[in-house]
């Protein structure tokens, strides 16, 4: 099975052919950016494609990471995943971004609870717990940096995310203490793209997952269809 992987929900551009056949990536690239990801993805999406020598035809799924993140980094790979899909008649696959953290630990086959962290701002942080199996022990959610660390009841945890070096910080010294701390700015794109492979089109679509309102909305209408309304 062939699988285009595409991330811009934080503070990277990521994107990667994999072939679940050989088990390897035909072709991948990143950049990492707080800013720019639609100006900055087609033309990647079109390298990495030259680079693997296939046509968007060839591609059997096409993954896109679907939150939580920036409002407008979603809205940017999940327009081009679902563009790319209806061009090529292919299904879509959501996948959200805590869970794209938890894989690259969990596929290390270790015993240790994983919290997959990103910095929701204002002393938050969007979270998760998975065992070392993967069985989720707290759905994501989005709390207070304390209220996420009191979740964390199921012995020393392995911590990843863009905010695990925030819980480090604030970690208390009275429990057990975290066993790794993996602060990455992005998910890896090749778990990406192996979680889409295994993902059931049916039950994940690329539409965002949010965890609260986004601070950032589109306008409820055009500025011109405004003043024209009130002129």
């Amino acid at each position: 099975m062939l699988i285009l992987a595409i991330d811009t929900a934080l503070d990277a551009c990521s994107v990667a052919v994999l072939d679940t056949d050989a088990g390897e990536l035909l072709a991948q690239e990143q950049l990492l950016m707080k800013r720019g990801h639609a100006e900055a993805l087609m033309p990647m999406i079109a390298r990495v494609m030259q680079s693997a020598n296939l046509a968007f035809t060839s591609v059997d799924r096409i993954a896109v990471t679907v939150g939580p993140g920036s409002f407008t980094g979603l809205r940017v790979a999940i327009s081009a995943a679902r563009g790319l899909a209806l061009a090529a008649e292919r299904p879509a696959i959501g996948l959200t971004t805590l869970s794209a953290y938890a894989a690259a630990i969990v596929g290390q086959s270790k015993s240790a609870p994983v919290i997959s962290a990103i910095d929701a701002r204002h002393d938050h942080v969007y979270f998760q717990i998975v065992a070392g199996d993967g069985s989720q022990l707290v759905r994501p959610k989005v709390a207070s940096i304390d209220e996420a660390i009191a979740a964390s009841q199921f012995g020393a945890p392995h911590l990843v995310g863009n905010a695990a070096g925030i819980l480090a910080e604030r970690w208390p010294k009275d429990i057990p203490q975290p066993v790794a701390v993996d602060a990455q700015a992005a998910p890896d794109i090749s778990w990406v793209a192996w979680l889409g492979a295994a993902a059931d089109p049916a039950t994940n679509p690329a539409r965002p997952f949010y965890l609260r309102a986004p601070d950032a909305k589109p306008p409820a209408q055009p500025p011109f269809a405004a003043q024209a309304a009130t002129s």
